[in-house]
């Protein structure tokens, strides 16, 4: 992933890492369109040096999948209970908690 700038003025492109704000003449680009980038004929294309892609991290995930797996375990129980699953005023109902993650049900789907 790159993203790619550029300045009319100075008839300049340029390749470099994710940007960590908005810029209005700014395009994140995938690995393969950044690498097969190429610029109109006079301009300037600079690409600065962007680091390899961090390895996956399963954490996050394996937290989520857990949680989740939790509240489908314990959703029978839930059932039984008095207090039972919390409706929104959406209408969307909430099956169970696990610190900051909640596990949601559209009753419609």
């Amino acid at each position: 992933m790159a993203t790619l700038t550029y300045v009319y003025l100075d008839s300049t492109a340029v390749l470099g890492p994710l940007a960590t704000r908005a810029d209005p003449h700014g395009y994140d680009l995938c690995s393969r369109h950044a690498e097969a980038l190429s610029a109109p004929r006079g301009w300037e294309v600079i690409r600065l040096a962007i680091p390899d892609e961090p390895e996956p991290n399963t954490d996050d995930l394996l937290a989520l999948a857990d949680a989740v797996r939790e509240v489908g375990l314990s959703y029978d129980e839930q059932a039984d209970a008095e207090d039972g699953p919390k409706e929104r005023s959406s209408g969307v109902v909430e099956l169970g908690r696990r610190g900051h993650l909640t596990v949601l049900a559209d009753p419609d789907n």
